[in-house]
C-alpha cells in the first residue's frame, strides 16, 4: 500500500513513480558559521543542520573524506544569490525548521545584502591556539636552558617552533584574505590580528635567542622559522593588493575598448541618427524612433556597468525616453548640481505630469532642466507651444491644480505655471528641505508672479 505522504499515479493499472521534489538549488549561504557549506547542503537536502554537521565529522574519521569532501564542496559549490534589499525572505525553506542560515535576511540587509558574513572568528582562534602554542614551547625553552646542557641536534621544541608559525600564518592569511571583506570586521580587525601574531613570534623568536649558546647552529636555524613566519604574516597583504592591482586592471582595459567602441560609434552610427533627427524634425516617427535608439545607445555606451540610480534625474530622463514613444515631442533633460530628492517624491511626480502636458498639448521641442542641491531643487519644464493662462482653464480639469500645483503645496514646495518669455508655457518647481526666510521671500516673489 502506497504511503499517504508519497503522491503517485496509476495509469491503466500501472503505479508510475512519486514525482520528483523540488530541491532549491545547492548555495552556500551568505550568513554562516565558517563557510557556508553544511548550511547549505543541509537546506538543499532538507536535513536538519546538526545531522550534516556530524556526518562530515563521522567521515572525516573515514580515512580524511569527511574534511576532503567538505574542502570539495567549499571550492566548486558558489554563493547564494544576494538577497535584495527589503525583499523577500529568500529561498524556500527559510523558516522551515530543516533550513540553515535562517538570520541570513537580517545580515544581508545590514551589511549589502552580496557580502557573506562569517559567525565564527576563525582568524582569533587560530591566534588563540597560537599564542598557547607559543607560551608552551617558552616554557620548554626556558626549561631546556635550564639544564645548561649544549647539544647540536635539533631539541624536542622544535615541533613547537613550526607548530605556533604555522598557526600565526594561518590566522594573518584568514584576517587578511577572508575576514578583510567581511562586513562585521573589516581591515581594522585585519590589522589587530596581525600585530598580535607578530608579537607572539617575536617572543617566541627572542626566547630561542635566548637558548642559541645551548643549540648551536641547530639553533640558529630553527630561529629563522619565526622570522619566515613574520614575513609570510604580512605576505599576505601582497596577495590582496595583487587581487586589486588585477581587477583594476581588467576594469581599465574595459574602459579603453569601451571609449575606443564609443568614439567608433560616435562618428558612424549617433552622427547618423543625429542627421535623421534634424531632416525628419521632432514630430516625424522616424525622428522618434531614431531619437530612442540614440538615447539607448548612448545609455550604453556611457553609463557601462553602473547601476542605475534612482534619483530625480534618472527618473525624468527614463520617463522623457517613455513619453518621446507615444508622442511626436522631443525632451532633453538637463541637471546641474546633485539633488538630494529621490526617484519617488513629490517633485518627481510634478514634474513627470508637467511634462506630459507638454508632451501631449506642445509637441515639438520639450526641455528640463534639474538644479538642485542637498538642501533645495528647482524643476523648470518649458515649451514652444502656443502657451495657455491658467485662469482660462476649466475648473473641472485638475491635471495642473492638483497633480502640480497642490501636490507641491501639500509637499512644503511651490510651484508656477506661466507663459514663457520667447512663447509657449514654463512650469517651475521649487523644494526646500530646509526653508529659510530667502526661500519664503522667492516663494512670494514666484507667487506673485505666476
Amino acid at each position: 500500500m502506497p504511503s499517504s505522504t508519497t503522491p503517485t499515479h496509476a495509469v491503466a493499472g500501472v503505479a508510475l513513480p512519486p514525482a520528483p521534489v523540488d530541491r532549491p538549488p545547492l548555495r552556500r549561504v551568505r550568513d554562516c558559521a565558517v563557510s557556508g557549506v553544511a548550511a547549505g547542503l543541509a537546506r538543499h537536502l532538507g536535513w536538519p543542520l546538526w545531522v550534516v554537521r556530524t556526518a562530515f565529522v563521522a567521515l572525516t574519521v573515514v580515512w580524511g573524506a569527511g574534511a576532503l569532501l567538505y574542502a570539495w564542496l567549499w571550492v566548486f559549490v558558489p554563493w547564494d544569490d544576494p538577497r535584495p534589499p527589503g525583499g523577500a525572505a529568500g529561498t524556500a525553506g527559510a523558516g522551515d525548521p530543516r533550513s540553515a542560515g535562517k538570520a541570513d535576511a537580517a545580515t544581508a540587509a545590514a551589511h549589502g545584502h552580496d557580502v557573506p558574513t562569517r559567525r565564527v572568528p576563525v582568524a582569533w582562534l587560530l591566534t588563540g591556539a597560537a599564542i598557547a602554542v607559543v607560551l608552551v614551547t617558552m616554557a620548554a625553552i626556558a626549561l631546556f636552558g635550564a639544564n645548561g646542557v649544549g647539544r647540536t641536534s635539533p631539541p624536542g621544541w622544535v615541533g613547537g617552533v613550526l607548530l605556533a608559525t604555522a598557526l600565526a600564518v594561518a590566522a594573518g592569511a584568514w584576517a587578511t584574505l577572508v575576514d578583510r571583506r567581511d562586513p562585521a570586521r573589516g581591515p581594522r580587525h585585519e590589522n589587530v590580528v596581525r600585530i598580535v601574531v607578530t608579537a607572539a613570534l617575536i617572543l617566541l623568536l627572542l626566547t630561542q635567542l635566548s637558548a642559541l649558546r645551548q643549540t648551536g647552529i641547530a639553533g640558529f636555524v630553527i630561529a629563522l622559522v619565526p622570522i619566515a613566519g613574520i614575513l609570510l604574516v604580512y605576505s599576505s597583504i601582497l596577495v590582496d593588493r595583487w587581487r586589486e592591482l588585477s581587477g583594476e586592471r581588467v576594469r581599465r582595459i574595459r574602459e579603453e575598448q569601451r571609449a575606443e567602441m564609443a568614439a567608433h560609434l560616435h562618428d558612424s552610427v549617433l552622427q547618423t541618427l543625429a542627421l535623421i533627427q534634424n531632416r525628419a524634425g521632432a514630430s516625424s516617427e522616424v525622428a522618434r524612433l531614431a531619437r530612442a535608439q540614440e538615447r539607448e545607445l548612448r545609455s550604453w555606451l556611457y553609463d557601462g556597468d553602473a547601476p542605475a540610480d534612482s534619483d530625480l534625474p534618472t527618473d525624468l530622463r527614463d520617463y522623457a525616453a517613455a513619453l518621446e514613444l507615444d508622442y511626436p515631442v522631443r525632451i532633453d533633460v538637463v541637471s546641474a548640481g546633485l539633488p538630494a530628492e529621490r526617484a519617488s517624491g513629490e517633485v518627481a511626480a510634478a514634474s513627470r505630469e508637467a511634462m506630459l502636458n507638454a508632451a501631449r498639448h506642445a509637441g515639438g521641442d520639450v526641455s528640463v532642466y534639474i538644479e538642485g542641491n542637498a538642501n533645495a531643487v528647482d524643476v523648470y519644464v518649458r515649451d514652444r507651444g502656443p502657451g495657455f493662462d491658467l485662469d482660462d482653464v476649466p475648473d473641472d480639469r485638475l491635471g495642473i491644480r492638483q497633480s502640480i500645483l497642490g501636490r507641491m503645496r501639500r509637499a512644503g514646495g511651490s510651484a508656477t505655471v506661466r507663459r514663457g518669455a520667447g512663447g509657449g508655457t514654463e512650469v517651475h518647481l521649487r523644494y526646500a528641505a530646509t526653508p529659510s526666510p530667502d526661500a519664503g521671500s522667492a516663494h512670494t516673489r514666484e507667487a506673485s508672479r505666476g
